[in-house]
């Protein structure tokens, strides 16, 4: 019987990681068995997406995965965060994981500095969901069509207008979109959190609450829809 490779996916909360989940499941060829989160220990929120970890825990109960979750200082040095990814390396081969994946798109950059940080730890590194620039808005149609459903929870107003922080990915939003933006947010234009799709066995319940500006990037908030909790931003 041939034992499929065991994969640790990291997880951004967005629809870029949660259809590189799908597309893992899909193919069959590893299994996944974990989801890796890094988050700012100080807000319990993930970096630029700006989700609760509340709700990134509630998306790795949909899909049925054990959340990994990585604490990092703010600021964060590539240094220390180098320090720390080490350890999830060394906590993942103690536990059979010597794959690893991400939800990359096109940013040869990106891809180069993680090869880089794996090269000597013998792993294998999955890009599902790698392509091209001019690739991005066939993906962004096939989720879409798929069943993905995502808000937009961070933008970065340097390259799109604050009005589009809270809308779904939808058809819409990508009709929408002004030349020039990449519909999957691939170059930092946006970043989301993706709430239902084939990936999970249940949605997860979200309202949106405040919105705020920090330098030029504009979040706004998701909390569960089934709870009085106040949860407090960071500024």
């Amino acid at each position: 019987m041939l034992v499929k490779p065991k994969v640790l996916l990291w997880w951004s909360s967005g629809k870029d990681s949660a259809w590189a989940l799908h597309l893992l499941q899909q193919q069959g060829e590893v299994e996944v068995v974990a989801l890796a989160t890094t988050f700012n220990e100080n807000t319990n929120r993930v970096a630029m997406h700006d989700v609760f970890l509340d709700l990134v825990q509630s998306q790795a109960k949909a899909a049925g995965l054990p959340l990994w979750l990585i604490r990092l200082p703010w600021p964060c040095t590539n240094m220390e965060y180098e320090k720390r990814m080490q350890s999830v390396i060394v906590r993942a081969r103690s536990e059979g994981i010597r794959t690893f994946a991400y939800g990359d798109l096109h940013l040869q950059d990106i891809r180069d500095y993680r090869e880089e940080l794996f090269e000597r730890t013998d792993s294998t590194l999955l890009f599902p969901i790698w392509g091209t620039s001019t690739e991005t808005l066939e993906l962004a149609q096939t989720m879409i069509r798929a069943g993905l459903r995502a808000i937009l929870t961070c933008i970065d107003t340097k390259q799109l207008p604050r009005e589009f922080i809270g809308r779904e990915f939808d058809y819409s939003l990508l009709s929408d979109l002004p030349v020039g933006i990449d519909p999957c947010g691939e170059n930092g234009e946006f970043h989301t959190f993706c709430y239902n799709g084939p990936m999970f066995s249940v949605p997860i319940d979200v309202r949106q609450g405040d919105t705020v500006t920090r330098d030029e990037f504009v979040y706004c908030d998701l909390l569960p829809t089934q709870t009085d909790t106040h949860l407090s931003r960071y500024v």
